[in-house]
């Protein structure tokens, strides 16, 4: 015995109710084709500029690492001259993860030192900066020097090499590549200039080298005067990380670098409240695109809806399919507008910056979100039709 057919009233009107829509959607393809297209247009750029906006945070901390450490540890202020060093094993105690992003952490020591060349007729008198291997190399290859051979590791040369700043080298009418000799009380050593900082600083005064080898010089071993951290993440992000690395050593002082924080946070407001600007101009504009083709659409349907109020349609029901329909139209739109913006940032990033902007996963369902909306409301001049009263379509009035 074969089933019969569900005749449920309910099931009835919800089949008929989107064959309604499917034929709203069909009936006029040239017009709702360019309501298409203005809400991919739209969605397209809104997720292009989400996604910028959103790399951009990521863009901006990486770029202010290259300025250097944004958190530095020293040890108390008012200490002594004998104890107004921290020892080199706090470094295991600091945590090196933060934002979900990899903190940098390198020791330094500072010391007074008498620096002499072949050329100079007196020695100067200069700042020695000892530094840990990674920093040093860094240093080294930032100053313009060439790497070093393959067959030398930098921590192996570090002792005997050293980063001069220009105007020290001046001073001892020196070059690079000359050897210095370099004196702290009764110990001594020599380097050689494997690099020269020109930064219109106060680096340009100063010598770097292996935190071994200034260790030994000031006579100071497993003693560091700072710890210098790269720390990523949104100002607030940094200071509560500041916050957290004081409770972890309270032997020391945490002293977050709150020019470059803040310089990076007043940054990034202003490019979001830029973006943020630009992407609501372009739903305004967008919406107001809709909303002239809809109101074309609904002088076009007036006789149709007239038909369907005559045969007993409820004038909620007549608001329904038509909210159904731009429903459909701002998710069609949206779905294909925003792949299509998020690839457009990609393009923008590579473009614009020499790196593709990364695509990030809450911009999608965002800008689809959005498109709706815009689509939904841009469909007020449909709720005109609901109005329509049959008699006054049959006789032909406008």
């Amino acid at each position: 015995m074969s089933a019969l057919p569900d005749r449920r009233p309910g099931n009835h009107n919800r089949a008929m109710f989107w064959r309604i829509v499917r034929r709203l959607l069909f009936a006029h393809r040239a017009r709702l084709f360019l309501i298409l297209l203005a809400l991919g247009a739209g969605a397209a750029v809104t997720g292009a500029l989400l996604n910028l906006q959103a790399d951009a945070k990521r863009r901006l901390t990486s770029e202010f690492r290259r300025f250097g450490p944004n958190v530095l540890v020293l040890p108390v202020a008012g200490a002594d001259e004998n104890s107004a060093t921290l020892p080199e094993s706090i470094v295991r105690s600091i945590p090196l993860e933060n934002a979900n992003s990899k903190v940098e952490a390198a020791s330094s020591l500072y010391t007074v030192v008498r620096i002499s060349s072949a050329q100079s007729k007196s020695p100067v008198t200069a700042v020695l900066v000892g530094e840990t291997p990674f920093a040093f190399v860094r240093a080294l290859h930032g100053s313009g020097a060439g790497a070093p051979p393959n067959d030398v590791s930098p921590s192996s040369r570090a002792g005997h090499e050293c980063v001069a700043g220009e105007r020290l080298l001046r001073k001892l009418q020196a070059q690079e590549e000359a050897e210095l000799r370099l004196s702290a009380g009764e110990y001594s050593q020599s380097c050689w200039v494997a690099g020269v900082q020109q930064r219109g600083g106060p680096e340009d005064d100063r010598i770097a080298m292996g935190l071994r080898a200034a260790q030994n010089l000031a006579g100071l071993p497993g003693l560091i005067s700072a710890v210098e951290l790269t720390v990523p993440g949104t100002p607030k992000q940094i200071e509560q990380y500041a916050a957290n690395l004081q409770r972890i050593l309270p032997e020391a002082e945490v002293r977050p670098l709150r020019q470059f924080t803040e310089a990076q946070g007043e940054i990034y407001s202003r490019i979001a409240g830029l973006l943020d600007f630009t992407v609501a101009l372009v739903l305004i504009l967008t919406s107001l695109c809709v909303m002239a083709a809809m109101a074309n659409v609904a002088a076009e349907r007036r006789n149709d809806v007239g038909l369907m109020k005559a045969i007993g349609g409820a004038k909620r029901r007549v608001l329904r399919l038509f909210l159904a329909e731009a429903t459909l139209l701002g998710a069609a739109g949206g779905v294909i507008g925003a792949a299509a913006g998020i690839a457009l940032s990609m393009y923008l990033g590579k473009a614009v910056f020499g790196l593709a902007a990364r695509p990030r996963l809450i911009v999608y369902p965002v800008s689809v979100a959005l498109t709706m909306m815009v689509a939904i409301l841009s469909a007020f001049p449909l709720r005109r039709l609901a109005n329509v009263r049959p008699a006054s379509v049959f006789r032909g009035e406008s």
